[in-house]
């Protein structure tokens, strides 16, 4: 089980972040200063920082320049979280080590969709080989789908969205995260390329099809 620091001051959104992280069945600490965190550090293992810009007693980034320079905790991945919108701000958080960023206010399954996304990438989670609910079954090694033990014929991206649902099964996917993870990029004007490979996906997987459910306005969700 990973194991991830919340560095956070605001303690409604530390309070939100904590839930959301632990109902994905990830250990959580919350510290409210970067005193009380490089204290915890000291006493845990860490997987993936999540870390406010703005803290009372000590700048984010200062908090960042640390994690980096310390031998012990500069391979840790770290998850900036910033009110600031601007690209200076968050071009300066990558450039000094930081692996993502997410601004406030964000929503729920972006937030873990990035943790996730942020823990594979760091190796701390591997890719499963084998992904399934209910009928739909995914060979990964082998990049085939079977449905109720039947080989579905899946074009590249109609796989890769199927993988992305299966990884993400029982939590709403919203679009962006969709388009970004499958197509690389969250322009609204393409949409409804996604609309189709929902649609066609669906009709592939036959009866299992009806396991994909819209969520309006936000994605869907595999369950």
């Amino acid at each position: 089980m990973a194991k991830i620091a919340i560095v956070e001051d605001d303690k409604n959104i530390s309070e939100i972040e904590s839930f959301a992280l632990k109902n994905s069945g990830y250990e959580v600490e919350v510290y409210g200063t970067a005193t009380d965190f490089f204290e915890g550090i000291k006493e845990n293992v860490f997987h993936l920082i999540m870390l406010d810009i703005m803290l009372p007693d000590e700048d984010g980034l200062s908090i960042l320049q640390k994690i980096r320079e310390n031998k012990q905790t500069r391979k840790i991945p770290v998850m900036m979280v910033t009110a600031k919108t601007t690209e200076i701000d968050k071009v300066r958080g990558l450039d000094m080590g930081a692996d993502d960023y997410i601004t406030k206010p964000f929503g729920i399954m972006e937030l873990i969709s990035r943790v996730k996304a942020l823990l594979r990438r760091s190796g701390e989670i591997k890719e499963e080989k084998f992904l399934s609910i209910g009928g739909i079954f995914l060979d990964h090694e082998k990049h085939l789908v079977y449905v109720n033990d039947k080989p579905c014929e899946l074009t590249y991206k109609e796989y890769e969205l199927c993988k992305l649902l299966l990884q993400n099964a029982g939590i709403v996917t919203s679009r962006n995260v969709i388009m970004d993870k499958v197509w690389g990029t969250d322009f609204e004007g393409e949409s409804r390329t996604l609309d189709m490979h929902i649609k066609t996906l669906r009709q592939k997987l036959g009866e299992e099809g009806s396991r994909i459910k819209t969520v309006r306005n936000v994605g869907y969700i595999l369950e």
